[in-house]
């Protein structure tokens, strides 16, 4: 495996940008694979969105967080987790403004993306009372650790239960976009779509290491904190492929798989933080982290929050044709990047 931390600082750049390139152009072709599968299997583009496209668009960014972690960055791994969760939640305001009908938030209106909104909001305040809980570990990880995991699993559950037998839906209205199947858009065999979405995740992990190991040592050669790096760099980088994604579904009409998407990715990104904690060595991540990625803990709750109000509210039309909460969730991302490349 070769050492990329040695390499010359313009080497790292390069790698840096093209794996990021690699990651945008793989990334992109899964939103299409995901869709058609989301037919076929009958699960619907909110489940298939939050399991199939958030996990495996994730991919990058869990290789990134456990690499780090290991090499003894416990900041990087867990600010990528949390920064990647914040990006990909203003993503959504960015797909926003893609569709012009209504409101985005409106249009793919989804049960199913409203109880993964309400578990991602546990799984992104049990950090917080781990970071504020006393150290404790057993073999070097943290009982929250796995609880998230058990979190993560119940809300895939709950889920399944909520699209199966629905116990109220979205009011109907003219804006309102459903579900709409479509098996035979794609000639190729569902075995072969499956064969090549994992080929794109494999590709797309492995860029996610490059990613990783190159992020770390640019934190080193350019003095900035591991903190700024993971939430503004390898965040957004290995965040890449929800942003095409998003968008890519968005223009295809699959909104709530755009939507499930971003949100289930954001679940699965979660534990990037509960695998991280199993990678890092050193005891307890949740007691190696600072006050910075305690931040960004506290921003995902926040808009997240946020995005589940506008989830709920369902407004057709605010500033610009996209919804307030779009404008909202903007604001404090750019707010928070503001913030923390000021702090340095």
């Amino acid at each position: 495996m070769p050492d990329i931390q040695s390499l010359p600082l313009p080497w790292l750049a390069a790698l840096f940008i093209a794996s990021a390139l690699l990651i945008a152009f793989f990334g992109s072709k899964m939103a299409a694979i995901a869709d058609v599968l989301a037919d076929r299997t009958g699960l619907g583009e909110a489940l298939i969105g939050a399991v199939l496209l958030g996990a495996g668009t994730s991919i990058s960014g869990i290789v990134t967080s456990i690499t780090t972690a290991a090499s003894g960055a416990p900041e990087l791994a867990v600010s990528n987790a949390m920064g990647g969760i914040a990006a990909q939640t203003m993503f959504l305001a960015l797909a926003d403004i893609f569709y012009r009908k209504v409101n985005l938030e409106h249009a793919g209106a989804s049960t199913v993306n409203l109880g993964q909104a309400t578990v991602l909001i546990i799984l992104s305040v049990l950090p917080i009372m781990a970071y504020a809980a006393p150290q404790i570990a057993f073999f070097g990880v943290h009982p929250v650790s796995p609880i998230m995991i058990a979190v993560y699993l119940i809300g895939l559950h709950n889920a399944h239960s909520i699209r199966q037998e629905p116990m109220w839906q979205p009011k109907e209205t003219p804006g309102l976009r459903v579900e709409a199947d479509d098996i035979e858009s794609d000639p190729r065999s569902t075995p072969l779509l499956a064969s090549l979405f994992a080929g794109l995740v494999l590709i797309v992990g492995a860029c996610g290491w490059v990613v990783g190991e190159s992020g770390l040592a640019l934190s080193g050669e350019l003095g900035i904190s591991q903190g700024v790096v993971g939430a503004l760099g390898t965040a957004i980088v290995t965040s890449l492929p929800e942003l095409v994604t998003t968008i890519a579904a968005v223009r295809r009409g699959a909104l709530q798989l755009a939507i499930g998407g971003i949100i289930g990715g954001n679940m699965f990104d979660a534990l990037f933080v509960s695998a991280s904690d199993i990678a890092y060595r050193d005891g307890s991540i949740y007691h190696a982290i600072g006050e910075r990625t305690l931040f960004w803990m506290a921003l995902v709750c926040l808009m997240t929050g946020i995005l589940l109000l506008g989830l709920l509210r369902r407004e057709k039309q605010g500033p610009g044709g996209i919804g307030w909460e779009s404008v909202i969730l903007l604001a404090l991302w750019l707010g928070a990047a503001v913030l923390q490349v000021a702090l340095g």
